[in-house]
């Protein structure tokens, strides 16, 4: 065989093994690809996981999305956590184990929960962070939540309203109140916070509202929230810390508390009457008798529990932002349906940043319910006419006795 020859059949050996070693790359690429990319369709199990059973709010959740997702052709497998951060890691990894092909998550504390959904996610499931957001890791696909400032906004508009700051509230003595913030785990608090403390700084700052704890100032920011925030939105912990403000308080009247939550109000509620059992919620505090001692707060809420309702008919509550979470329910099913008919979800919102990625984010709108509604404000029936409570549950709020 001569040079020439010899050399033209090498270069088509190096050739056909280079186009061999090139398709079996291609190959291997293609199934590694296809093993982590999300897949789903109808009859696929979806796991949920709820941070606890003994909130009223997570029950009412979790029964909302096992109806609508069963309704739209999916298995469901639900587990709550019990507020605990390493149980819900260990739910969600049984929840891939039984075979879920995506994972629901309301999460308990939103970065403790991030190496689960990260094996979930390399498993190839779809990762949607459900009311709060999953923070520091990639492996979240969907953030659906309600508008989070808005329930601060409306507080703090009920709060000026009552308290006529726009008039002449506060400004010959300053008005006292008390501020606390959501749970220092949950990624929503600083947003609600926010929204409340854009509009009641400037209040602060013409020294129309004052803290006599010294926990929030004319130079708080938002950052500083935390100083006023409650561990796992726990009535408990609020009423603890709301004896304090009570001591600092001492015999001075007491205008208004912002409150996030229904359960952190009714704390509140208790610690007022065990420290100044003079202070009815029958004798309101209004703006044109600043000086009454005996005058009951304005107070705030959130959630639209059953509580919450009890004390606004009675008038110890002043309102509760109430959020359909039937909508939230509906907006997840809505998701996975379209993932498992080869459509990409699209939301006409901005995406939130976790730290490590912009999560494409859907935010729903919350309504605020009041004794008396007027403008937008809705009444307490209007749970009722959204099927989040029966008529014999709101028959009994309505009729059950005060701050139990």
């Amino acid at each position: 065989m001569n040079f020439k020859k010899l050399a033209k059949m090498a270069v088509i050996i190096i050739a056909s093994v280079a186009l061999l070693s090139a398709c079996g790359s291609s190959t291997r690429g293609s199934s590694a690809s296809k093993s982590t990319s999300p897949s789903l369709k109808k009859g696929d199990l979806i796991g949920i996981s709820m941070p606890t059973k003994a909130d009223q709010r997570w029950n009412v959740d979790g029964a909302n999305l096992v109806k609508d997702l069963k309704k739209a052709g999916f298995k469901t497998k639900i587990e709550y956590a019990n507020n605990s951060p390493s149980q819900q890691s260990n739910d969600i990894n049984n929840l891939v184990s039984a075979g879920a092909k995506a994972i629901i998550v309301a999460a308990v504390d939103g970065t403790a929960v991030g190496p689960a959904v990260e094996q979930a996610k390399s498993q190839g499931d779809i990762v949607i962070a459900y009311d709060r957001l999953i923070m520091n890791t990639k492996a979240v696909d969907y953030y659906v939540t309600f508008d989070l400032e808005r329930t601060g906004i409306l507080e703090a508009n009920t709060i000026i309203n009552k308290l006529d700051l726009k008039g002449n509230g506060g400004k010959t003595k300053p008005l006292n109140i008390a501020l606390f913030a959501g749970s220092d785990d949950d990624n929503n608090a600083p947003y609600f916070f926010k929204g409340a403390w854009d509009l009641l700084k400037p209040y602060f700052e013409s020294g129309q509202l004052v803290d006599p704890s010294g926990l929030v100032t004319k130079d708080t920011t938002d950052a500083d929230w935390k100083k006023i925030s409650v561990h796992a939105w726990d009535q408990n912990q609020a009423q603890k810390q709301m004896d304090a403000f009570m001591t600092k308080l001492s015999q001075k009247p007491l205008a208004a508390v912002l409150s996030p939550y229904d359960a952190i109000s009714l704390g509140v509620m208790k610690s007022i009457k065990n420290a100044r059992p003079d202070m009815s919620p029958s004798t309101p505090f209004s703006a044109s008798n600043p000086d009454n001692k005996s005058a009951w707060p304005v107070i705030t809420g959130q959630d639209g529990m059953d509580i919450g309702i009890t004390n606004i008919k009675f008038g110890a509550q002043a309102q509760t932002v109430f959020k359909n979470v039937a909508l939230l329910a509906n907006k997840t099913t809505s998701i996975l349906t379209q993932i498992a008919d080869d459509k990409k979800p699209k939301s006409t919102d901005a995406p939130m940043s976790n730290g490590k990625k912009d999560v494409p984010t859907w935010l729903l709108k919350s309504d605020e319910l009041v004794k008396n509604p007027t403008g937008d404000q809705k009444g307490l029936h209007y749970e009722v006419e959204v099927g989040f409570i029966t008529e014999k549950q709101y028959q009994k709020d309505i009729a059950a006795p005060i701050i139990k």
